[in-house]
């Protein structure tokens, strides 16, 4: 009887065994992610410009401006408009940023204007960036072009672009252009712990400009003109000078244009900088704050072993030289916004220390 129920153990077990096994169904799950884009996914969708997109013209309410002395952005050339909500006015500041009404944009097109294209020049543009004046305070957007310049599409992560490009009285020049992301765009225009724009000053935006039907005037007087502006005083205003323009200022007053719109964006009292006491504002008139004879706030590789930002008469001995010279990500300042070097802007600033001797 035992042997007889073992028999019919194994018989059953061995059924087990070989019985085909069920095949395991697994359930794929697609989920779906979408981005939430911090504004429109294209360009276009602003209706920033009319007819082909390509050729920047202004739409209705959107206006064109220029600063005496722009940044340095490896070469590029740069378009810059403004749009004021209709019936608005910015508010004229004397050393700071105008104050723009919420709902401004300020569009800045990034381009090369003689951009290698096979054997031909032909003008690319790049990026373009806006800020835009919300109820909660300046948001910034990057917007990358396609090849085929139709369009340009929101990028929030950062990328690179190649571009060959003709530099004038130079070779031709190669780069992967760097189009910044957005907490990158908000690192370098952060002044007082919040976002705000750097350029569009009253010193900034006093120069001539050329505008339709060859109109050449005044900006500040155009702005005013149109509605746009009010507050400004009468009298002289404040005007940066061009940094590459001697009719418009002394050896001193350009190296100190060029050093507020490439350093003092974050080297000013409420930029993020401010820490290192390094302050290059145009209007800075400490000597010590605007680095001579002042040490490094902390040492190390940005210094070059250097003692002091600014040495009287001693470019070689002097760091601040040493930084706007490299392109090391650890030593280079601007930190952000190049990989070349201003070899114009890089000589100005040596003749300037050479002068104060």
């Amino acid at each position: 009887m035992i042997v007889r129920y073992l028999g019919l153990l194994i018989i059953g077990l061995g059924l087990a065994c070989s019985a085909p096994k069920k095949p395991m169904i697994i359930e794929e799950v697609s989920i779906t992610r979408k981005t939430i884009l911090p504004g429109p996914e294209y360009l276009s969708q602003w209706n920033l410009f009319d007819g082909n997109l390509s050729s920047l013209q202004p739409a209705q309410g959107v206006l064109p401006y220029d600063l005496n002395t722009p940044l340095f952005s490896d070469y590029a050339d740069k378009l810059r408009f403004v749009k004021l909500p209709a019936g608005t006015k910015a508010q004229f500041r004397n050393q700071e940023v105008m104050d723009f009404p919420q709902g401004t944009i300020l569009i800045k097109n990034f381009l090369y204007e003689k951009a290698q294209a096979g054997n031909s020049e032909k003008r690319k543009i790049i990026e373009t960036r806006l800020l835009v004046h919300e109820a909660t305070g300046w948001n910034a957007l990057t917007y990358v072009w396609n090849e085929g310049q139709t369009d340009a599409k929101i990028e929030i992560a950062g990328t690179t672009v190649p571009v060959r490009f003709n530099r004038e009285g130079a070779e031709v020049m190669s780069i992967n252009y760097s189009v910044p992301n957005l907490v990158q765009c908000k690192s370098c225009h952060e002044k007082g712990g919040r976002m705000t724009p750097i350029g569009p000053t009253v010193r900034q935006l006093n120069k001539e400009f050329a505008y339709d039907q060859g109109q050449v005037v005044n900006q500040i007087d155009r702005w005013k003109l149109l509605g746009m502006l009010e507050g400004v005083p009468t009298g002289t205003l404040p005007k940066l000078a061009v940094w590459n323009d001697k009719h418009t200022g002394t050896l001193s007053e350009r190296a100190r244009a060029w050093l507020e719109i490439n350093c003092a964006h974050c080297h000013q009292s409420d930029g993020p900088a401010k820490n290192t006491g390094l302050y290059l504002t145009s209007y800075e008139k400490d000597a010590y704050r605007l680095g001579i004879n002042k040490p490094p706030v902390a040492a190390g590789r940005g210094s070059g072993g250097l003692h002091f930002a600014v040495v009287a008469g001693q470019p070689g001995q002097s760091f601040l030289l040493h930084r706007i010279s490299s392109t090391d990500p650890g030593v280079m300042m601007p930190e952000l916004g190049r990989k070349l070097i201003h070899e114009e802007g890089v000589k100005l600033i040596e003749e300037w220390i050479m002068s104060l001797n």
